[in-house]
């Protein structure tokens, strides 16, 4: 039997794991951390009963892809829900704004700007499941649906700054800044509306759904298929070189591109590990998860029931903030990205105190302590938040790097969003996946399509290391495709 050993247990490398295995190969997961789940890792981190998301908590673009369809994990337990709105824009006195998944709805809270939205989103979104067909492999390939794909990329190869003009209220435009904002790039270089675009497109396609129990169930339904299939998971383990590991026919990394390079050291031909090492991360992230005893008293009433909250204030401000991050300036007042998780997943409240997961968007690598500045933040759109607080959890950019390796400099989308990137990542390549070395594979989110616990790079390895293998990489027929639309309510 063909053997695989996958270094890293983030969403990514056990959809390689499960893809692998489900074409016979036996499949052994190694993960350096005690908790499997990478990025869909929970754990009380506050108070005792209160559930918290480490990192990934929203998922809007794991529902309808080539893995969830083939792996269908609600047959091991994973089950969706959603908030009654997908994501809120507060603005100073009570004002802002908010997306609902159906877009007429939408369209009407936004007044003057409805129309527009709705003509922008609505043949976006029913286009969408065509569209991330293609959107979610590697770029160099040939579309599939050539115009379809042309039209979303006619606004998202567009500066963010350029497509929120399309909006004439603060309210609009702040509403688009926060889901581009998601990018970690200047607002106003090319394509950072990419990352806006899609986000807001699948909130109306799909919702921005939660994991119930946490999103480490994402994980263990994962794990549960891999096992069902006769691989393995082993914690504890850590990977420094290829010495480290078993014999094996295929080897996949779920590391970071210069983590590659390290563990593989002279497996590489020389042109791939510069190419490896070449490739640029881009700001970090600052994480408070917070007990917060009543939630919190938002002045703007439709952040009350929205699953994200983008607390930023106006579209020139986020531009600001981002533009000083990628500067290496921490702002005075930060993008911070906010989750309310338990309003679509009550179980994981503990009576009337509930979770919330925050982070600040800072420059790579900061060394300061941003909990004021976040604390402020929320405060300034929901006074009396503070009062509130019942229990913090506090990640620095550094500890979010001890934590998980591949968030380099607390950069939690595993590489920067440039133009380029986002077209030829991790390296200039036909296929991206593939090492240059026989059996070798890269398989984190460094790789197309990028971050997002949707297992795509995983999924989209693992088909390269099976077609370098000669292995037959259709669906067998025991395989069942998910549905290509999913309703929200």
């Amino acid at each position: 039997m063909t053997k695989a050993i996958v270094v890293g247990s983030g969403p990514n490398g056990l959809a390689a794991a499960v893809t692998l295995a489900r074409r016979g190969l036996d499949v052994t997961v190694l993960e350096a951390a005690d908790t499997p789940g990478g990025g869909t890792r929970s754990a009380e981190l506050t108070l005792p009963g209160v559930l918290h998301d480490e990192c990934s908590g929203f998922h809007p673009l794991a529902l309808d892809n080539a893995f969830a369809g083939e792996a269908d994990l609600s047959r091991y337990g994973l089950e969706w829900l959603w908030p009654e709105i997908q994501y809120a824009h507060p603005l100073d006195h009570g004002a802002g704004a908010a997306a609902w998944q159906d877009v007429a709805t939408t369209a009407r809270h936004l007044f003057d700007d409805g129309d527009t939205w709705a003509k922008v989103f609505g043949p976006l979104a029913r286009n969408f499941p065509d569209t991330t067909d293609d959107f979610l492999r590697p770029m160099l390939h040939v579309p599939e649906h050539l115009f379809k794909l042309a039209h979303f990329g006619g606004f998202a190869g567009m500066p963010a700054a350029l497509v929120a003009q399309l909006w004439k209220t603060p309210e609009a435009r702040a509403l688009f800044g926060g889901v581009a904002a998601h990018a970690f790039r200047p607002l106003t270089t090319l394509a950072s509306s990419a990352i806006g675009v899609a986000l807001g497109t699948a909130a109306h396609a799909y919702g921005w759904p939660v994991a119930k129990g946490g999103s480490q169930a994402i994980a263990t339904a994962t794990i549960a298929a891999l096992e069902g299939l006769g691989g393995r998971v082993e914690t504890g383990v850590q990977v420094r070189s290829l010495a480290d590991l078993p014999d094996a026919e295929v080897i996949m990394l779920d590391t970071g591109p210069a983590a590659a390079a390290d563990i593989a050291g002279d497996r590489l031909p020389p042109r791939v590990r510069r190419g490896l090492r070449r490739f640029r991360h881009g700001p970090g992230a600052f994480v408070v998860n917070f007990a917060v005893e009543g939630g919190i008293p938002w002045e703007y009433q439709q952040a009350r029931a929205a699953g994200t909250v983008h607390v930023a204030g106006t579209f020139e401000e986020i531009a600001a903030a981002e533009r000083q991050i990628n500067q290496g300036v921490m702002p005075e007042r930060p993008f911070v990205l906010l989750g309310q998780q338990y309003l679509a997943d009550p179980g994981r409240s503990a009576g009337d105190v509930h979770p919330i997961d925050a982070y600040a968007h800072v420059p790579a690598g900061y060394e300061g302590d941003a909990t004021e500045a976040i604390e402020e933040q929320i405060e300034r759109f929901a006074p009396g938040f503070r009062e509130r607080i019942v229990g913090r959890h506090v990640r620095s950019t550094a500890e979010l790097e001890g934590k998980n390796p591949n968030y380099v400099g607390g950069d939690i989308v595993t590489g920067a969003n440039s133009a380029f990137q986002l077209l030829l990542r991790p390296r200039v390549s036909v296929d991206p996946y593939s090492l240059g070395a026989p059996g070798l594979f890269l398989c984190s989110a460094a790789t197309p399509p990028g971050a997002g616990a949707h297992g795509m790079c995983g999924y989209n390895a693992a088909r390269s290391a099976l077609a370098q293998l000669g292995e037959e990489v259709q669906l067998g027929e025991e395989a069942r495709v998910g549905p290509r639309t999913v309703d929200g309510d």
